[in-house]
């Protein structure tokens, strides 16, 4: 039987990209701001980033009273980011994926993606517990 730690992608990326479209973010149809999923999708493959840096349009990330969540997954960190309401955003994630694609390594966020960034869960002090330990 094949053990976690046996399997092995050949696929292997320096990080990705979780762009989340469930219940509420790109819900204009609810009054919230649109997620530009097909300019993402256009320009992420034009760009040739897939390989480098993995882009997920995604059902609900949570927390949906930050508006328009992305999740940056990296093998140091995951650094959450909400409130993308303007193109600027989208505009500034995907020049930072292309920048940090062609030094083969994920670059600190701009100022402006920066000021978007929140933390998701509780301190691991207070959810440790949950898990057994």
């Amino acid at each position: 039987m094949n053990s976690i730690l046996s399997l092995e992608t050949k696929r292997k990326t320096i990080g990705q990209v979780l762009v989340c479209v469930g219940c509420c973010c790109r819900r204009t149809d609810r009054g919230k701001p649109p997620v530009p999923v097909d300019w993402l999708k256009s320009e992420w493959k034009a760009r040739k980033l897939l390989k480098t840096i993995q882009l997920t349009i995604s059902g609900c990330l949570g927390p949906c009273d930050l508006v328009n969540v992305v999740c940056l997954i990296a093998p140091q960190r995951t650094v959450w980011l909400g409130g993308l309401t303007e193109q600027k955003h989208f505009d500034a994630l995907l020049e930072w994926a292309t920048q940090s694609a062609a030094a083969n390594k994920l670059l600190p966020l701009p100022a402006l993606l920066a000021e978007s960034e929140f933390e998701r869960f509780q301190p691991l002090a207070a959810t440790v517990s949950a898990f057994g330990d």
